[in-house]
């Protein structure tokens, strides 16, 4: 039996990672990544009525972050499109190991890529219902994942042994794909992406006990995922299910911890 994880353990692993999921993720909430909104603009100045018009409209009302029906969702819509459409992608990603059956099982990577995936996931839609900062990031990832129910000021860093330098340091280790990306690019491929969540991963190892905790499949999917090639099919099943139940303690515990006028309803 290993040695027991304290809550200031988790706390320093959390709050590096916390901090390097929300350039990716505030870049895709508060940006225009797809250019679809300045695109529409440009166009419609130029055309008042007819087909174009029409078809403008329904390139804008694209459900994706950055567009005008986006900022017309609901937080709570907003939040479970995080957990549908791009839950779908980082669930692909951590099933990937699947691939090898019960020996790849048996590693911490299975569980270290998932709790990465479901880390980040829940960055995202806390942002939907106004929580930013990244003392209370740390607390519902925390709680959610692992069901612990960390001390308010050691999540924000409040204490003697917080290295703020060393902290953000490491924070920008996990996010130089990104970055690496946007200047070579000039945005974030996907590649990038899915480099940065296998470091965000590998980050998430020293507190590896921890992270089989979190939400995931049920027996059969797990039974699945024993198998080898067929088991990356169980793995994502059995993610896809985990997110399920992540989205459901999440929206319970920011319902009562989230600013009052931010709340989705």
């Amino acid at each position: 039996m290993g040695e027991t994880i304290s809550d200031r353990q988790v706390v320093a692993v959390l709050r590096p990672f916390v901090r390097a999921c929300g350039p990716m993720l505030d870049a895709l909430r508060e940006s225009d990544p797809f250019g679809l909104q300045a695109r529409a603009a440009e166009d419609l100045a130029e055309v008042e009525s007819g087909l174009k018009a029409k078809l403008i409209h329904g390139v804008t009302s694209v459900k994706v972050p950055g567009t005008a029906a986006w900022a017309r969702m609901t937080g709570y819509d907003r939040s479970s499109w995080w957990m549908n459409r791009v839950g779908r992608f980082t669930a692909l990603l951590t099933s990937i190991p699947g691939l090898g059956g019960a020996l790849a099982d048996r590693l911490p990577v299975q569980d270290a890529l998932g709790a990465a995936s479901q880390g980040l996931l829940l960055c995202a839609i806390a942002g939907e219902y106004g929580v930013t900062d990244v003392g209370t990031r740390v607390r519902l990832i925390a709680w959610v994942l692992f069901e612990r129910a960390i001390d308010p000021d050691l999540a924000a860093g409040k204490h003697a042994e917080h290295d703020e330098a060393a902290e953000a340091d490491e924070a920008a280790k996990l996010t130089e794909e990104l970055r690496e990306s946007e200047k070579k690019h000039g945005k974030a491929t996907v590649k990038a992406a899915g480099r940065t969540l296998w470091r965000l991963g590998r980050g998430l190892l020293g507190i590896t006990g921890e992270l089989e905790k979190r939400p995931r499949g049920n027996l059969f999917h797990r039974a699945l995922g024993m198998l080898p090639v067929v088991g990356a099919a169980g793995d994502y099943l059995g993610e896809r299910s985990g997110l399920r139940v992540v989205w459901k303690r999440a929206h319970g515990w920011l319902t009562e911890h989230a600013p009052p006028a931010t709340a989705p309803r």
